[in-house]
Parts: C-alpha cells; structure tokens; sequence
C-alpha cells in the first residue's frame, strides 16, 4: 500500500469537546477511504488547546517552543490537512486563527485541505464558506469542495446514519481521491545546501 500521513487540526478549547469528536470521525472516515484507493494512511492530530501557550509565545517572540515546532513540522511534511474549528462570533475561533498565523506562508501550498466547524445551531454553518474558505485560500492550499458543518443536533441518536455521516463520506472520498492522484510530499531539508561553492569562487 502507498504509506501517506494526514495532520489533523483541533481548534477546540474544551475537553471534550465537539470540535475533537468531529475531528476524531473525519480522520477514522479518511483513513477507511483512503484504504479503498490502496493508502497506507497514517494520522497525527494537532491539539490547539494544548499548544495556546505557545502559540501566544510564537507570535510574541517569532520563536516557536520544541512542542510547537513539532507541531509545524508535522504539518508542513503532511501530505494533506483536515482543519476543525468551533465557530465564535460567526467565524472561526482566535486560537485556530493565531496557530495559522504562526504557519510558514508557503507549507501549504496545493496540500489537500477538507475544511470543518462545529456550533451551537446550524445558522453559523456559513462561517466555513466565509470565514475559513478564505483563509486556506490565501495560503494557496486546495480546499475539498464539500467542507462539513456539525451543529448541536447533529450529535443526536440518529447522528451516526444521519446526513452528518453523509456529508463526513463524501468529503473524507473526495480526500482520499486527491491523494490517490498526487505524489506524497517530500519534505524540505532546511541543511540541504544547493550552492556549488565552486561557482562562489
């Protein structure tokens, strides 16, 4: 099987939370799709709540902490993202904002990204096409077409065969889909000199 690794970003702030759960059921439906295109795929979750120290830090220093930095590593060499926020305020929260702020402008570019958010009601489900849409536009990455929105209801006893489950299957297929038609991404050595010191002379 093609081996590939999927970062998956929580912007939740309570624990548990819903923004976690969804996360948690978009990540177990991708790896199941991506299995039925013969892909190997291997998850690492991103917990905001447990990097907002550090995140604050980064942006006050430009110097990301180790668990941070791990953090952006992991991301950067991830051959595709799916990003998770709570909806505050019709958008998406400060946190998963500022963790994207601390991101390098260029890590993901055309990198798969399946776009999701959880609230209270559904009338904040816009937020995904106005809000967070936008910003993984201007970091040049390939947004799926169908983003997934759970609202307070969706957690219901029917929720698990309900249209919630539909709309996680058909973004985590069009997920898989994309990884089955790019090559995985190698990672960027930083050491890696490509100067000829002859040519300097």
């Amino acid at each position: 099987m093609n081996e590939r690794t999927l970062a998956v970003v929580s912007g939740g702030l309570s624990q548990p939370s819903s923004t976690r759960l969804l996360a948690d059921q978009l990540s177990a439906a991708a790896v199941t799709a991506a299995a039925e295109k013969n892909i190997d795929l291997t998850v690492q979750v991103i917990e905001l709540r447990d990097l907002a120290h550090d995140i604050t830090n980064h942006l006050l220093t430009g110097f990301p902490p180790a668990e941070l930095k791990d953090a952006l590593d992991a991301l950067t060499a991830a051959d595709a993202l799916i990003a998770v926020t709570p909806v505050f305020s019709a958008s998406y929260s400060g946190l998963f904002k500022s963790f994207f702020d601390v991101v390098d402008k260029d890590a993901l570019v055309d990198r798969p990204v399946l776009i999701a958010a959880t609230a209270g009601t559904a009338r904040h489900s816009l937020a995904l096409d106005h809000a967070v849409r936008p910003l993984f536009a201007y970091l040049r990455a390939t947004v799926l077409p169908t983003a997934v929105f759970a609202a307070g209801d969706d957690w219901g006893a029917d929720s698990v065969d309900g249209s919630l489950r539909s709309r996680i299957t058909r973004a985590t297929t069009e997920l898989a889909r994309e990884l089955e038609r790019r090559d995985p991404v190698v990672p960027v050595d930083p050491f890696d000199l490509k100067i000829n010191f002859e040519e300097l002379l």
